[in-house]
């Protein structure tokens, strides 16, 4: 068994899904496993991870307002507030989505499926730098 660790840097532009398959997939191949398990950990409370339909952008723009309508931006409605109107809601967001992805390498390739993405959904207004952590093992 072999392993391997990488560290990807995000750049965002505010809330929003910005998909990662890409950068990711490169990684992994560039690392000439052909079976194995990679983990997708996101470093930060106000971000998260998904998988999800990469074909059609409307999906990722239901999403985006799905999540505005659960956990709105309403300074009454929590007690957290110290960094600002955004970060408690984004708090929200992240407890209801995941930091971390699980997905198996099978003939060199991630299996995902036809339609798939990895996607950072950040969960804050302004852009940030997003650290994710990229674990690959296997043979």
């Amino acid at each position: 068994m072999r392993q391997a660790s990488h560290g990807l840097t995000v750049e965002t532009r505010g809330q929003g899904l910005v998909e990662i398959t890409r950068p990711v997939t490169r990684w992994v191949e560039a690392q000439g496993m052909t079976e194995g398990l990679l983990t997708v950990f996101c470093r930060h409370t106000s971000a998260s991870l998904l998988i999800q339909e990469n074909a059609d952008p409307d999906v990722r723009t239901d999403l985006e307002a799905y999540f505005a309508t659960i956990a709105p931006e309403d300074p009454g409605r929590y007690i957290h507030g110290s960094e600002g109107p955004d970060d408690m809601p984004a708090h929200i967001r992240t407890a209801l989505t995941q930091v971390s992805l699980s997905i198996p390498l099978a003939d060199g390739r991630l299996v995902l499926g036809a339609w798939q993405g990895l996607y950072l959904f950040e969960h804050r207004r302004r852009p940030h730098r997003r650290e994710i952590a990229l674990h690959l093992i296997g043979a």
